[in-house]
């Protein structure tokens, strides 16, 4: 792993911008969840609507703890923990103002504590990221930096070089109190 992209990618996030990164299965577009400008560039750069919230990844419990209420799964959370680091994506009920340009129109948000080397040492460096698929809506996800820059050009902050994980489609999402398979992964 090439740590001086990684703080390539950082810097970029630190200074509000955008990037894409690779990810378990697919590139992914991500910020900081904090700075609302930054996730309104990706929803635009995606055509996404902004009601259907957005998946934030980290690489450990404690940079996801501020967004969620683990406690309010009772045992479910076990669950959960069990799965992480890992592809499973789960909704979990948001803390009281987690704002909506994250959760959408849900009450809950969707996170993951991801298994991908790169994913995890740029989280371990800016915190928990905003991780979306790096394409725009409808069209297939990006596997590599070339179709990310075909995509969106030089729109990007940073492309962070890299490899997917070997997994073929994106996690799956699940929610965390039924534990009913909400997208299926691969």
């Amino acid at each position: 792993m090439n740590y001086w992209h990684i703080d390539c990618a950082a810097r970029a996030v630190r200074h509000r911008g955008v990037i894409a990164y690779p990810t378990e299965a697919v590139f992914g577009l991500g910020c900081a969840p904090c700075y609302p400008g930054a996730v309104q560039r990706i929803l635009a750069l995606k055509r996404r609507s902004p009601a259907k919230g957005l998946i934030v990844v980290g690489s450990e419990l404690s940079q996801l703890l501020g967004l969620i209420d683990l406690d309010a799964l009772g045992s479910d959370k076990e669950r959960v923990l069990a799965s992480w680091p890992g592809a499973v994506t789960w909704v979990i009920p948001a803390r009281p103002g987690v704002p909506d340009w994250l959760t959408g129109t849900h009450p809950g948000l969707a996170v993951r504590l991801s298994a991908h080397p790169q994913v995890r040492a740029l989280c371990d460096r800016v915190g928990a990221l905003v991780s979306t698929s790096a394409n725009p809506e409808g069209a297939p996800p990006a596997r590599d930096a070339l179709r990310v820059r075909a995509y969106f050009g030089a729109t990007l902050d940073y492309i962070l070089p890299g490899n997917v994980g070997g997994r073929r489609s994106p996690t799956e999402i699940r929610d965390a109190r039924s534990g009913a398979v909400l997208r299926t992964g691969a």
